[in-house]
Formats: structure tokens, sequence, C-alpha cells
């Protein structure tokens, strides 16, 4: 099983307690906010597989913060915009997107998108905000190790809603023998995971690092992926955020998709604007 958690990188207390959950959790970190490094940083140390969470442009037109990849921008700076919000991120391993319902149907954009990380050789988690998403099919394009979402973990977030799609989660990986989910920094899905993750060793289940899936199916050398000890922290969001992620890809393989919907919601702030995501893996042959 794959976790991610979004939109960290607004909030240090919610951050530091993702940073603090059990086991290997992936902590995607959005730039230039007030708290993105040095989470970034606790999270690394913690074990965690650190991620740039890439703000990219949204169909309902709400704002993405700094470091926003959008269409209206050139392609020198668009790939300056996305250079800087990698750069502004320690340790990070790939990218997965922040909203991106209208940029990851764009072929052109995503190609630059696609062409910077196989230079910088990083990987792209796909959040699948649109069904219309060809950010996957990019990714394998220009041989970029890729996944995408299934599910969200906390689209509402309640303790029953999350433990329902965690349920989800669960069921998908004894089911189908991958799953990834996005989850969000609301108190209520810390306080889920804290006690939930751990029980996940009794259902015969593992918790992996983005990296390690990926290089297990052979996208990613052996050089790439991080020590089993390598861990890290992260932050959460301060301003509403919008998300929505729904499949998964890597490489050049392909594994069933999860029948789950996403969202981008403008809902929330600080502590609690994230979604749970589950993520498949493909790979074409």
């Amino acid at each position: 099983m794959v976790l991610i958690i979004d939109d960290l990188g607004y909030h240090h207390g919610i951050g530091m307690d993702m940073v603090a959950l059990p086991g290997k959790v992936n902590l995607a970190v959005l730039p230039h906010t007030p708290y993105s490094t040095k989470l970034a940083r606790a999270g690394h140390l913690a074990g965690k597989e650190i991620m740039l969470h890439a703000p990219m442009s949204n169909s309902g037109g709400m704002p993405l913060g700094p470091g926003g990849l959008t269409p209206t921008l050139s392609e020198a700076a668009f790939t300056r915009t996305l250079e800087e919000d990698i750069d502004a991120i320690p340790h990070v391993r790939g990218i997965n997107n922040h909203m991106g319902s209208e940029l990851t149907t764009m072929p052109q954009q995503m190609a630059w998108v696609m062409e910077t990380l196989l230079r910088r050789e990083l990987y792209f988690v796909d959040s699948r905000t649109s069904p219309r998403t060809i950010a996957g099919k990019t990714a394998d394009q220009f041989a970029v190790p890729y996944l995408s979402r299934s599910v969200f973990l906390d689209n509402e977030a309640t303790k029953d809603a999350i433990g329902r799609q965690f349920r989800a989660l669960v069921s998908r990986a004894e089911h189908k023998g991958l799953a990834v989910g996005i989850g969000h920094p609301y108190a209520a899905t810390a306080d889920y995971l804290r006690t939930a993750l751990p029980a996940l060793r009794c259902r015969g289940i593992r918790l992996a690092l983005v990296s390690e899936v990926l290089q297990e199916s052979g996208d990613l050398p052996d050089t790439a992926a991080p020590p089993l000890d390598d861990y890290s922290p992260a932050s959460e969001p301060d301003f509403n955020t919008v998300l929505g992620h729904i499949s998964l890809g890597l490489g050049n393989r392909v594994l069933p998709e999860v029948e789950d919907t996403g969202s981008e919601n403008g809902i929330g702030s600080a502590q609690g604007n994230t979604f749970y995501q589950m993520i498949q893996v493909t790979h074409s042959p």
C-alpha cells in the first residue's frame, strides 16, 4: 500500500503530526510555503519520502498559490517555475499534482513537465483530478516512472468516512496487490491513521514508499531507492485547497484502475483541506 499525504507546508503543527505517522508514508509538500523546507527536512529525517506537490491550473479557475503552473506561461517560464518549485523542497524524489484538473489534460504542458522530470530523474504521481487526465500516458511516453491515484481517503474528513475509504484502500491492496491512497492534513485523518497504519501488518499489507514500488517494478534503478531506514516528515497547508486525484501508473506496465471519483474542492484551510487518494500502478508493455 502506498499512502501519500498532500498539501503540506502551510501549518507546522498538523504537518508534524503527519511526519510522526508510523511507517513508510509519502509526504507531498507545497512549494514556497511557510513551513515547506522545515517539514520536508523533518520528514526526510523521519524516514518519510518527500515529494513536491506541484500546483497546476484547475478547470474552476481557483487560485493555486505560489509556484503555480498554468497554460498561459511560455515554455521557458513554465519550465523555470517547475524547476524553482522542485528546488524549493529539500530531498524531493518525485512530484504529484495539486489541483490540475485543467493542466493534466493538456498535451503540450504535460510534455514540458515530463521533460523536466526526466532531466531531473524524478517520478510522477498522477492525482487524477480529472477523468480526462493524460498525465500517466505522457509520463509513459517520456519513460518517466509514474503512479496514479485510485482513492481519496478524506474527501469527507470525519472518522466514519475516512474509515470507509481506508477499508476500501485495504481491500484493493489485498485483491489487486497494490493500492495507493491520498490523504490530507486534517486532524481527523492524522488521528485515524495513527491507529490504523500499525494494524496493516496483521492483514499482511506492507506500507511502501513510492520509490520502492517503482524500483520493484523495474522503473527505478536500485540506486534510486532510499535506504529502508530513511524516513521524513511534512506539514499541512494554510489556504483553501482544491484537490482531486484518481489513477495510477508506473513506467511501462498496467494494473487495473480503482473506481473512485476524485474532486477538486476548494474547502477548508490550514488543518484539514486534504483528500485521500488511492493509486494503482500502470505499466504499458
